[in-house]
């Protein structure tokens, strides 16, 4: 059985000016797999500019990799035409950062949930398609009988979120890309949402991509995770042991602005540059030298994934005694 999703070295580079051209690689020859019979909630995480976004894109087919592929049920998806696209574009839906923007201000909500219905062909009555965004609306936790026929502006930024998510589950999806899914909605509401993607992946078989710079949403969430830093993958494993035993330095930088509750924990105990302004090297080496306390004479190239246990692998020199691990063969180590 083909996998549900592959990543297979995945580089996507934006490139900039006319007379002196210029690049930047946002995304650095990244492998992925995720398998179709095991649903799973995969975290992919970092600070702003680290390749989140990009991913996201990248997945979802609106940019295409400079090089590499990423195929999804053995097809590429950048090849795909006609019904196999239009099934692609069915099954694999996202979730944004803004739950303001995706509303047209002069539309009621059952036409936001209207729309894919007609698009897909899913219903052959307006019965069954009011039946369907019912039933949708009512698998993330709202009433039919008060969120249909509301504007946006009559809804609560949390309400509109979830109506994100019942759009996308209206269609059935096998993958849903998550990006930033609570960065905008108030503390009381992220646990109602993110408790809303675990019901999705629980109960209906979708496999998630959790987009974040949130390590303590990360925590609650998924089962494995990913770590990025400038297009690189830092570290990768198990959620609980990444979070808790943190092998990169990068890693320990984002788990040290963690605001744990505890009170003999200080933050800031490591000291690491925090502006990429700072940066020393732009060079082919570490991508993370000119921030880290530990940079070594090696680290003038660029490391290799070290496997650590059998659920974490870490890109960084400080390991070189542990056994190299090719980046094709990182999703041997994400638990499903």
């Amino acid at each position: 059985m083909a996998a549900l999703l592959e990543l297979n070295n995945v580089t996507k580079t934006y490139s900039r000016g006319l007379v002196s051209r210029s690049s930047t690689t946002a995304l650095s020859n990244v492998s992925l797999n995720l398998d179709e019979s095991e649903p799973t909630i995969l975290t992919v995480a970092g600070e702003s500019g680290s390749g989140k976004t990009t991913l996201a894109m990248l997945l979802l087919g609106f940019i295409n990799p400079t090089s590499g592929q990423i195929r999804y049920k053995g097809q590429d998806i950048n090849q795909l035409r006609g019904e196999d696209r239009l099934t692609f574009r069915r099954e694999v839906q996202a979730v944004f950062q803004d739950p303001f923007a995706v509303f047209n201000p002069f539309y009621t909500v059952d036409h936001l949930l209207s729309v894919p219905i007609e698009r897909f062909k899913m219903a052959k009555s307006k019965n069954e398609a009011r039946e369907k965004m019912e039933e949708a609306l009512t698998a993330v936790g709202l009433r039919p009988e008060d969120t249909l026929g509301r504007f946006p502006h009559q809804l609560s930024g949390g309400q509109r979120q979830r109506i994100n998510v019942a759009r996308a589950l209206l269609l059935r999806p096998r993958l849903l890309i998550a990006d930033e899914p609570v960065s905008m909605v108030d503390a009381s509401l992220r646990a109602n949402i993110l408790e809303t993607l675990r019901t999705l992946q629980r109960n209906y078989g979708v496999s998630i991509i959790y987009i974040t710079h949130d390590l303590t949403t990360a925590f609650h969430i998924s089962k494995s995770i990913i770590v990025l830093y400038r297009g690189g993958v830092m570290e990768a494993g198990d959620v609980d042991t990444v979070i808790k035993n943190p092998q990169h330095p990068y890693t320990r930088l984002l788990i040290d602005s963690i605001p744990w509750p505890d009170l003999n924990r200080r933050w800031g105990e490591t000291e690491i540059k925090a502006r990429e302004s700072e940066l020393t090297s732009k060079g082919t080496g570490c991508k993370f030298l000119g921030r880290c306390p530990f940079a070594m004479e090696i680290c003038q190239t660029p490391p290799p994934l070290f496997q650590l246990s059998a659920h974490q692998a870490a890109s960084c020199f400080l390991h070189a005694k542990s056994p190299e691990i090719e980046p094709e063969r990182l999703s041997e180590l994400l638990p499903a």
